[in-house]
């Protein structure tokens, strides 16, 4: 299988460092489980980030610095998660083996938004306001034309779209941002199924896309 399309370099460095958010860092997460190159690109960049740590100055803590740690990550019994860490949550049947990375997710079953058209709630355990779904696009069929107000990633699992920017394949992932108003195509001869996460929303133009805009949003 040939990636032709990546995150780029500051989607990586946001990765690497931890400071992308959960839903994003999420759909980065399958990329680079499948993706040689991005993985050496992120251990590149947390060397880099683990040289810029060694040449900073140490600062003294304050003597009660461990207590308050200490006190931050204490655990009430009422506090405490329903399941052990690691613990497969939820998971309808979505028809694909989906990737291991979201075996602490909760998957919900297809929706209907349109002819052709299926969308599955994803619920992260550390970030449940994520706004990240699976898409279930039926060959031939187009998405809605949309633009978005801030990134949106998605990654390729099965099948195929293109759009005036180029054509993704399974392991793909497309990043676009609010300058990006496209229209994906799925390719004529099977379904395409995406995870995607959105760090603003979703647009969608024309009447179609302002009927179902409240189902993407709910």
């Amino acid at each position: 299988m040939t990636i032709n399309h990546h995150p780029s370099d500051e989607t990586l460095l946001r990765y690497a460092s931890g400071t992308l958010d959960a839903g994003p860092r999420l759909v980065v997460a399958v990329h680079v489980g499948g993706c040689r190159v991005c993985a050496e690109r992120v251990l590149q960049f947390e060397a880099i980030g683990g040289e810029m740590l060694d040449d900073i100055e140490p600062v003294e803590m304050s003597a009660d610095a461990l207590d308050r740690a200490l006190a931050r990550i204490e655990v009430t019994p009422e506090q405490e998660p329903s399941a052990p860490a690691g613990t497969k949550r939820r998971r309808a049947d979505v028809g694909i083996r989906l990737p291991e990375v979201l075996d602490g997710c909760e998957v919900g079953r297809w929706w209907w938004i349109g002819p052709g058209l299926r969308w599955s709630r994803v619920t992260l355990p550390d970030d449940p306001g994520a706004n990240v779904m699976l898409l279930k696009i039926g060959a031939g069929r187009k998405l809605p034309e949309h633009t978005h107000t801030g990134r949106e990633y998605t990654q390729v699992l099965t099948g195929s779209f293109a759009d005036a920017r180029g054509r993704y394949v399974p392991g793909d992932l497309d990043e676009a941002d609010s300058e990006v108003e496209h229209q994906p195509v799925v390719d004529s001869k099977a379904e395409c199924i995406c995870i995607a996460a959105l760090e603003g929303n979703m647009r969608l133009r024309g009447f179609f896309g302002r009927m179902i805009q409240p189902l993407i949003d709910g």
